[in-house]
């Protein structure tokens, strides 16, 4: 049982007695955690992750063999002490763990409550119903996983990569909303569970605790900083020419377009006589920058979100980005950081490299706003520091899955049209991609789903591809009218249009994030060199390339 905790006048912690139970095991693990002798086991199961998870492995499996009333609460208390051992490591308290029970045990939501695939297989049993009837699933779409194995049917069709297809004549209104609906994430409870004791910790522990999780996540275990500050050698800009090229000319034109958007005055108003009022802008005095990291190095974030500093004219640039394992940043990102005058390079991800930037250490500047897209606890963060008035941050915006919605006729090029769908599909699991179809023969619609299956197969991250096009899909309609409809109610984030005079179209989109028209104007165009923003997204409209 759990030992009630509370407060005391006497040198104790409660007026209950001494600690005893889960409480005093914790207690004793936060004590050696600090003080167990370097090399001693203790310690290495604090410093040794890989040690760590094989004792929790082991002590599983003995509790799951136990018999009798003892052998299993003798193996129970095993496990609980190597798990509180891993939650200790990684600054999670016993009340965080309590307030996850206390969620769990008032959850109404049915979960069909299979075993996880590998550990299914390893006891013999199938995460189905024993009688052949299908069980009924929650009514959501979940993002796909990776595929695990080539059997995996994920993405599929008959051993091809296709989206499903659906006939907006032949098919209801509610059908056609549950085919247009976004992947759902992971639940909000579940995500700050994760991110809160990673908040927690980096706030309290500063640089140490924020070191910790870049050798944990991201198995950097040589830094012994979590910053690089400026002005940073050369050896970590090392490019090839042709690469410094092409970011210089990224660079140029993003700074031009955010330059021209820079208001020459301050905008005065009479609104009666006597009555002015006016508006002038400030730069923000210090900004952090996130960019991911992970699956993808992205040093066109770095751009779009550094230049927009620089020229605003922020004094304090920082930037975030996930290390890689042996502790280098990637030089394209570095050499962007170089150029816009960064500060700083954050040498963390995840909600720890937000929450670094808004309550700062002592060497991480804090910053008044942070800024840049992540994945869901790296959004989760934001949002919570954003909240906390203690942090006094502020952050842009929400950021959610790539997502884009292609319209085409039978204009359309098939090789193009499915190079614009991979863009996105790439990006991740999660993303979305969708193609409206303008009257396309059969014929013209096999033409696009081969050229899918083709490229796809060639991408080095196609299972990756595949997990997103299991929840993408293709939409067939009679006209562009339809499919203007169709797309301003799905509001997407990217909208192409490979459609015949795509300029006269442009007037009839409503809700976009950024829309590029016409074939010669790929996505890839706007999201890295032609100058508008990827990241700061306001309906960015790129004119189609002559």
């Amino acid at each position: 049982m759990l030992t009630m905790l509370g407060f005391c006048h006497l040198p104790q912690s409660t007026c209950f007695g001494e600690l005893r139970g889960l409480a005093k095991l914790e207690k004793t693990l936060v004590s050696r955690k600090t003080s167990a002798p370097e090399g001693s086991y203790t310690a290495r199961l604090f410093s040794d992750e890989k040690l760590l998870r094989a004792k929790i492995m082991e002590e599983a499996e003995e509790l799951c063999d136990a018999k009798t009333k003892d052998e299993i609460a003798f193996e129970a208390a095993d496990l609980i002490y190597f798990a509180l051992t891993k939650a200790v490591s990684a600054g999670v308290s016993l009340s965080d763990i309590e307030r996850n029970l206390d969620a769990k045990s008032v959850k109404v939501k049915r979960r069909q409550g299979d075993a996880k695939g590998q550990w299914a297989v390893k006891e013999g049993i199938t995460n189905g119903s024993t009688n052949g009837a299908s069980k009924e699933k929650e009514a959501i779409k979940e993002a796909a996983s990776i595929p695990k194995a080539p059997e995996d049917p994920a993405g599929l069709k008959n051993g091809r990569i296709t989206m499903k297809r659906y006939n907006a004549a032949t098919t209801t209104p509610e059908d056609l909303r549950a085919a247009l609906q976004r992947p759902s994430q992971r639940s909000t409870e579940m995500i700050m569970g994760i991110v809160n004791p990673i908040i927690k910790a980096v706030r309290e522990g500063g640089d140490k605790a924020l070191l910790s999780y870049t050798h944990k996540f991201e198995k950097a275990t040589s830094l012994t900083s979590p910053v690089l500050k400026a002005p940073f050698p050369q050896s970590l800009m090392d490019l090839p020419p042709e690469t410094i090229a092409a970011i210089d000319t990224s660079f140029e034109n993003i700074r031009k377009f955010h330059a021209a958007q820079k208001e020459d005055k301050p905008l005065q108003v009479e609104t009666m006589p006597g009555i002015v009022c006016s508006r002038f802008a400030r730069p923000i005095e210090r900004v952090g920058l996130y960019v991911p990291g992970g699956t993808a190095v992205l040093p066109s974030t770095a751009l779009m979100l550094g230049v927009p500093a620089m020229v605003a004219g922020c004094k304090t640039i920082v930037l975030a980005s996930p290390p890689r394992a042996d502790g280098s940043i990637t030089p394209e990102i570095v050499y962007v950081a170089h150029k816009v005058g960064a500060e700083s390079i954050v040498l963390a991800g995840g909600a720890q490299a937000v929450a670094a930037m808004a309550y700062g250490t002592e060497s991480v500047s804090k910053v008044d706003k942070i800024l840049g897209p992540g994945n869901q606890f790296v959004t989760a963060a934001k949002m919570y520091v954003s909240n906390d008035t203690n942090a006094g941050v502020s952050i842009d915006m929400p950021a959610g899955p790539s997502e884009v919605l292609v319209i085409a006729d039978n204009d359309a090029n098939p090789a193009f049209v499915a190079s614009d769908l991979l863009s996105q599909a790439e990006h991740g699991v999660d993303s979305q991609v969708i193609l409206i179809a303008v009257d396309l023969s059969e014929k013209e619609l096999e033409a696009i789903e081969e050229e899918l299956h083709n490229q796809a197969m060639a991408l080095p991250r196609v299972d990756i591809v595949r997990g997103a096009i299991e929840h993408s899909i293709t939409l067939v309609v009679k006209d562009i009218n339809e499919a203007m409809k169709l797309s301003n109610e799905y509001a997407p984030e990217h909208l192409i249009l490979q459609v015949a005079n795509a300029p006269s179209v442009v007037d009839q989109v409503q809700n976009a994030g950024s829309v590029f028209i016409g074939e010669w104007t790929p996505e890839s165009v706007g999201d890295y060199s032609a100058g508008v923003n990827h990241s700061l997204r306001k309906s960015s409209f790129v004119p189609s390339s002559q």
